[in-house]
């Protein structure tokens, strides 16, 4: 993360439905989910999800910086203005400003995704 300005670098798929969205200059929202938000996760990764209302079952607010959605009772959220993106190997690379940050104080771990699976992190 780059401090001047404040810049997050996330990784996505090339088939990831926000990808279109972000690469039309529409804002980024970045939840970092704890582990006891697997199903969030399990949910928005699903493959072949219906393409409107992603977001019905899955307990959100929109930022106050770009109104994006943004997980309820994740650990951080961040906000951001897309600066660029670039494809690299079988991803693409989005890199974004951040214009908002929310972070709450938790003992909870953090949900990771690690060689195909999800665990936690703490």
């Amino acid at each position: 993360m780059s401090l001047d300005p404040v810049l997050l670098l996330v990784s996505l798929h090339p088939e990831a439905r926000v990808l279109e969205a972000v690469e039309d200059g529409s804002p980024l929202g970045v939840s970092v989910l704890s582990s006891r938000q697997r199903w969030v996760a399990q949910w928005l990764g699903e493959v072949g999800r219906p393409l409107h209302d992603q977001l019905g079952r899955v307990p959100h607010h929109h930022g106050a910086a770009t109104g994006t959605a943004l997980v309820d009772d994740a650990l951080a959220t961040f906000e951001c203005r897309t600066v660029d993106v670039r494809e690299a190997g079988d991803h693409h690379l989005v890199l974004g400003e951040v214009l908002g940050l929310e972070a709450r104080p938790t003992d909870t771990g953090a949900l990771v995704h690690y060689r195909g699976r999800l665990g936690e992190l703490r």
